[in-house]
């Protein structure tokens, strides 16, 4: 397949390279600029923005277009923190609809990134595909404004896909979150009763192939496992794998002193099923905490 990918330099990015590289796959690497000491191989290539601007036609007939690009959620959320991160996720979609519209052979899909942070925050409820967005809060409200502006990508399958905490050892949050176990320190954050949606890299990376191949699938699609946890159950599958004590809460008003409105992604959360990845026939590597975790020991 030839495949682009805006956002390729990331966690997601460069674990969806490495496997398709593998598998002999033709990759293009859509950045703002090339970076140095570049990884070299016959199946990669890098292009900018500009160049696309006057060679559009560098990305005819892909097999798939996919946008992973946009600022960390883990920064603090200063005012111009939060403009950062709003508008690197509006500008590039923006740019990507209008590569697309000049395209004359389009992508076969388009996978959008987007976040189960549509959904807003619930104790209590269970999210589907089919369930409503809430914006809420900061977070929701950025996605919601991201999965808008995809509708601008026309005259392509659309896949946004609802993606939730990606666990790896190569980036994302887990690393942080899994320290304070190591150093003996960890335990609950808040209440401790908050979900936790999740997903394990290897599948995150298989869900975005799946989704490429499986020409039936568009829109919302959640990127979560089917055994979401609680933050208690997360904090004690992590102590009870890296063989560390499990005593050590972290309270709500410390997290929020410490990280202020970042403290939301950790004391709040949702529970977020797969339902359409399930009903279209994809199968989990990790659907469990404790086997995904025992993976990334």
């Amino acid at each position: 397949m030839k495949i682009a990918i805006s956002g390729g330099t990331g966690f997601i990015g460069q674990s969806l390279i490495e496997h398709w590289i593998a598998q002999g796959h033709h990759i293009i690497i859509i950045t703002r600029r090339i970076p140095p000491n570049t990884t070299t191989h016959e199946h990669l290539n890098y292009i900018t923005w500009d160049q696309l601007d006057h060679h559009p036609e560098s990305l005819e007939n892909l097999d798939a277009l996919v946008n992973l690009a946009g600022a960390s959620l883990s920064q603090r959320w200063t005012k111009k923190g939060k403009q950062r991160i709003m508008e690197s996720r509006l500008t590039t979609v923006s740019s990507l609809s209008k590569l697309v519209s000049h395209l004359k052979n389009k992508p076969a899909v388009v996978i959008q990134a987007s976040a189960v942070a549509i959904y807003g925050t619930s104790l209590e409820e269970t999210f589907e595909e089919t369930s409503q967005s809430y914006v809420m809060d900061f977070p929701s409200g950025v996605v919601q404004q991201w999965e808008d502006a995809a509708d601008s990508i026309q005259d392509v399958r659309l896949v946004k896909l609802r993606i939730s905490v990606v666990l790896g050892n190569d980036g994302g949050a887990y690393p942080m979150m899994r320290l304070p176990f190591k150093l003996g320190v960890g335990g609950r954050i808040g209440s401790g009763q908050q979900w936790m949606s999740w997903i394990h890299i290897t599948d995150m990376v298989r869900l975005i192939e799946f989704c490429i191949l499986n020409p039936n699938i568009e829109g919302p699609v959640n990127a979560a496992t089917p055994q979401p946890v609680t933050n208690d159950q997360f904090g004690r599958a992590i102590a009870a794998v890296h063989h560390r004590p499990y005593w050590f809460p972290l309270p709500s008003f410390l997290l929020k002193g410490i990280v202020g409105e970042l403290s939301l992604i950790l004391l709040e959360g949702q529970r977020v099923l797969p339902s359409k990845a399930l009903e279209h026939g994809f199968l989990f590597t990790y659907p469990g905490i404790k086997e995904a975790l025992q993976d990334l020991k």
